[in-house]
Parts: structure tokens; sequence; C-alpha cells
């Protein structure tokens, strides 16, 4: 039976928000919040985020003139109340469903949705141009928000934008949204003075002092006292926001519906660049998310009223995880080689390097959400002598690709990059899919690219890796399990740039890199029973290249499947085709890998399919005969 909910089925945008009597808001909130825990626990998404900024959406939307007045998102973890209030409730169980909702703000997707995100700390930036462009199109009326939370202000790229808004003196209001945690704990220097901030007991004299303002007063001026206030009696010391040409009014209580409406709707006459810092519960409403914000960041399927989490293997044992086995592989090479240190950029826990950082805290290194200076860190690291694994997301690499490039493969220094959620990731969608890795990194001179089949080709890879001048390496896996039971083998040397035949036949060759050579064994058995005699090799290595084995694949094969998990343009199918021409071979080759579009969401068996290169859809063009 369909769930009901008194006021928040009346609500179906924002403007319908805005018509409600504001008496009525605390109870919208409570109904908006229970909507998002029946449906999450369901299916599945990013829930402890959502759940603390339920009262944000709606001050925000309350008081702004959405969509005219322009809202980011950054990240988007948190903008499940947005969109729940921007028309899609009725079609919100359909999120990160195939076909369905994003589980990301989109821009397609609504016109409420101002900027699409994904990745973290480009609020800042997006609100700045739109502010920018405003002012050039004579639109001085429209407000400009960026909310940023989830450890997204340790994202160089906020303070590069924070410091061009301040500079430009741009009509923009950020959010902090700060919440003490990202997926993991927040790190580093910023969290500590954020911490110092919250926790200052002139900071909470001040504030008690500006609701006492705020009662009597609703003018500009009201507003500039209360600068005056904090620049006064708080700001003894320099204050970061104010130092870089924001207006700074804080912190506040960001689950206070009544406070941080009064404060929102003031701010709103305040022109100029100007920081909010509100302080909000991570997972509120649910007692088990708030106790355990890490787990249930995005906890998967479980109890809506005790927030149980819901199994279901059965106790049946199943193949790792290949980010336990980076982890637990790691951890053993580390207590054999002094000079191994992991690092990460703010995914401890979702890379595994947590693991590390319980055995071995001094050689663990979580730097925030900074892939840049995650590289560059590990190239110094490396320059002193030190074998660094920097762990970083396949889609997130990206943003590191001149670190890659000039720090560490131009100086020909050995740090090994471990890229987890290699390939199509599922449900997160095309902001998280790790497409570009194979194709991107290729062309970059003094790196050796490799990707392993299952988790024995991992532990195994890792290991010749940190071998004494092995040069910079960059080892891609998928997210989710492997293959294997038992997988914890004695490590051995993997020839450098030694591909292996997995099995013979006669018929046509099929040529994979990475794990989705497991669709190819699949493959092959069945083309078996259609009486189809299908060779299979598993490249291993996309640099260098095995041109000894490929040799053997022309000489032998007239009919030539490649498949990638990975986009097409650029990757193994591009490499072995050059080979083809430079040798001047004739055989006929198709290549399955994601095309040349942006992957939307869904499961991965649902993406791959879509692609082409799921079994059934291998065994189809092996039976065409090209």
């Amino acid at each position: 039976m369909k769930k009901t909910y008194k006021i928040l089925d009346t609500i179906h945008s924002p403007e319908d928000l805005r018509r409600l009597d504001k008496n009525l808001l605390p109870q919208l909130c409570d109904e908006i919040r229970k909507f998002i825990i029946d449906v999450i626990s369901e299916n599945p998404g990013h829930l402890g985020s959502s759940l603390g900024s339920v009262e944000l959406a709606v001050a925000l939307h309350y008081v702004f003139n959405t969509p005219d007045d322009k809202l980011i998102w950054d990240v988007g973890h948190q903008a499940y109340p947005h969109k729940i209030l921007t028309g899609r409730k009725d079609n919100f169980h359909t999120n990160r469903m195939y076909k369905g909702l994003s589980g990301f703000p989109k821009m397609s997707e609504s016109p409420y949705d101002a900027f699409g995100v994904g990745h973290s700390s480009t609020s800042i930036s997006a609100a700045l141009g739109m502010a920018v462009a405003s002012a050039l199109k004579g639109e001085r009326e429209r407000c400009h928000i960026a909310v940023i939370g989830d450890g997204s202000m340790t994202g160089g790229m906020a303070f590069e934008a924070l410091n061009h808004a301040g500079a430009a003196n741009a009509n923009v209001l950020v959010i902090l949204n700060d919440n003490g945690i990202a997926i993991d704990k927040s790190v580093g220097a910023l969290s500590n003075y954020l911490t110092k901030i919250t926790a200052s007991r002139r900071y909470n004299q001040v504030k008690n002092k500006i609701w006492h303002i705020v009662s009597g007063r609703k003018s500009r001026q009201f507003i500039a006292n209360i600068a005056n206030s904090l620049k006064s009696m708080v700001l003894k010391q320099s204050n970061l926001f104010e130092s870089l040409g924001f207006r700074y009014f804080g912190p506040i209580n960001g689950n206070d519906l009544e406070k941080l409406t009064k404060v929102l709707k003031n701010l709103k006459e305040v022109e100029g660049p100007k920081l909010l810092h509100i302080i909000t519960v991570k997972g509120k409403g649910l007692n088990q998310a708030e106790k355990e914000p890490t787990l249930y960041h995005a906890p998967g399927e479980f109890n809506s009223q005790t927030g149980e989490l819901i199994r279901r293997d059965n106790g049946v044992k199943t193949p790792p995880r290949y980010q336990d086995v980076f982890g637990k592989t790691l951890v053993e090479l580390a207590e054999k080689n002094p000079k191994i240190v992991g690092i990460t950029p703010a995914m401890p826990t979702g890379c595994s390097l947590n693991l590390m950082m319980e055995c071995m805290p001094d050689r663990a290194f979580d730097v925030g959400i900074a892939e840049q200076h995650a590289v560059t860190f590990a190239a110094g690291l490396a320059a002193q002598g030190m074998v660094p694994f920097c762990n970083i997301y396949s889609s997130f690499s990206q943003r590191a690709y001149d670190q890659v490039i000039h720090d560490v493969a131009l100086q020909k220094l050995q740090v090994v990059f471990c890229f987890d959620r290699a390939g199509l990731v599922g449900e997160d969608g095309a902001t998280h899919h790790g497409s570009f890795d194979l194709a991107c990194f290729r062309p970059i001179p003094n790196l050796t690219i490799v990707a392993p089949m299952n988790e024995v080709e991992l532990r195994n890879m890792m290991y010749t890796a940190q071998l004494p001048q092995a040069g910079a390496w960059i080892i891609r896996y998928p997210r989710g399990k492997g293959v294997l039971l038992d997988w914890e083998k004695p490590f051995h040397e993997i020839e450098r740039g030694k591909g292996i035949q997995v099995r013979q036949g006669v018929d046509l060759a099929i040529i994979t890199i990475g794990s989705i050579g497991n669709h190819a064994i699949q493959a092959c058995e069945i083309l078996d029973t259609l009486g189809v005699q299908a060779a299979h090799y598993n490249m291993r290595f996309l640099k260098p290249l095995d041109e000894t084995l490929l040799h053997e694949v022309f000489k032998m094969h007239k009919k030539i499947i490649t498949i990638e998990d990975g986009v097409i343009t650029g990757g193994l199918g591009s490499s072995v085709l050059e080979f083809m021409n430079q040798y001047s071979y004739q055989s006929k080759v198709v290549r399955l890998g994601i095309p040349d579009y942006f992957v939307e969401h869904g499961s991965v068996a649902e993406l791959q399919k879509e692609c082409g290169f799921d079994v059934d859809s291998i065994v189809k063009i092996a039976m065409e005969g090209f």
C-alpha cells in the first residue's frame, strides 16, 4: 500500500512550498526525512548527507525564488530533499535506477538543478560564473547560492573559487554545510579550524547576541551589526574566510529551521560575497545513521524502522571485493617493505586503505578531497626513496592528470597508482564511471599501465610494482566483488609487458584487458556449445603492449574481438588497431567497450548490455562472423 504524507503530498514545486504556512514547515521536514528513509531503505542511495540537509533544502527553497535564483549543490550527496521538493517526489523511487532519476543534480533533469555535479568542490566556481554572467546581463536581483559540504571545502578548487569571488566582490552566498565528515571523518587543518570555530566560547556568546538582535530588527544595518560583532568580539585572530574577502556569518545550527530561515532572509538582502557556516547532523533522524555516519553514507538496504542493515548473502562465502584485496595486500607488502606508504584523497574506507591506517597509522595518509595534492605528495615521497601506493577512484584520477604527467612520469618517479572503481560503476552514473583512465593515461611516457583479470593478478601486480626500479605504475580494477575464493596466494613477479593466452581456439581470437576478461571466458564456453572455437588472450598490460603476443594473434586469426571496460576511443582496441596498421596485418577487428557518449546510471549488468560487452553480446558478435 502506498504511504501518504499529509503535507509533503501537497508540495509539487517550490512555489507550493512558499505558499505554505511557516508553522507547518517543521512537520514538512519530518515528512521529507521519513520519506527519504522509506525509499532509500528499499532502493539504496546516499542516505546520511541528505538526512542532515532537510531543513537546509526547505529553508533555501522557501526563502529564495528558485529556479530564477540559482542554487548549486556541491557533490550532490546532500541533494535528495532538494529533488523531492522540486517536482520529483513521485519518481523518486526510480532514483539511481536504469532510465530513472539520477542520484545527483543534473541540468537536463530539472530546471531547478542549476548545475550538474558529482565530483566535489565545484559549486563555488559555478555559482561565481553564474553571478558574473547575471551581472553582465543586468540581472541584478538574481541570487546565486552554493551549498558546499561533505568535506568538499578541502578541495583546492574551492579555495581557488573563494579567492576569485572575494577579489571580484561577486554577489554570491556560500553555505558551508559542516557536518564534520565527508564519507570518512574529515581530516586536515581546515577541519580542525572549523571545529575550533564551532567549539569557541566567544562564538557561542556572539551567536546568542545575534539571535537577540534578530528578534527585533530586519534591516541591512542589522546585518552590518552582526558582521561588526563577529569581527570585533570573535575575530581577534584572522578569520580564513574574511581574509579571502567574504563576510562570514555563523556558525549556526543548520537543523534549526526557524533560525536558518531568518538568517537566509536577511542574507538575501546583503550584496557581495558572503559565507554562512551551518552545523548539521549527518544521518539526522535515523539513530543508526547518526551513530555510524560512515557506514550510513550509502548503506544499501536497511530496515526503515530500526536502521538495521539487510544482508542478502545468506551466509554463503563469496569472493572478496577488489578494494579489500588491495587493502589486505598493501598491508602484507608494507610489513615486508618499510619504504611503502599509502595515500588516499578522502576515501580510506571506500578503498580499504583504512586497513593500513589501523595497523600502520604513521605510514598511511588521508589527504582530504585533494587528488592533485595526493599525486604530488606521493611524488615528493618517491623523490626521497619511499614507494607510495596512491589509491584514487578512477573517475577522480582525471582531476590530477597534470600532476601524473608533470610531477611523476616526467621525473621517472616510482609511484604506484591504484585506480579503484575503474570501468562502469553502476548506479552513480556518468560522473562516477571510470571510463577514461586507459585512454587518458596511455599516451604518457614512463608509465606502466595494467589491469588484473582477477584477485591473484591484482596481488602480483602490486607486488611487482613495488620492486626496485619498477617506475610508475597504474593498476586499475573495478568496483565490487572479484571471482576467486582462494586468492591469497604467494607473490610472484609478473614480467613487464607480458600478456597470456587463456585458451586456444581456431575460429577467432578475443583479446581482453582487466576483469572484463571473465565475460570472455563465459562467452567462449557458450561458443564451444555452438561449435565455434574462440581463442582468448588476456593482455594484462596496456602499456607496454605485448607485441610478441599480438604478432602471434594476427598470424593465426583473421577475426579478432577486443573487449575493454573503458572508452573505445583510445584504449585497448585502438592500440591493437595501431599495431595492426604498423605491421600491415589484414585481419578484421571489432572493438567492444564503452561507446563515445556519456553512459548514464543503472546496474552494471544493464549498462554492460547497453554498451554491448555483456556475455550475450560478445557471443552474438562472435557468431555473426563480423
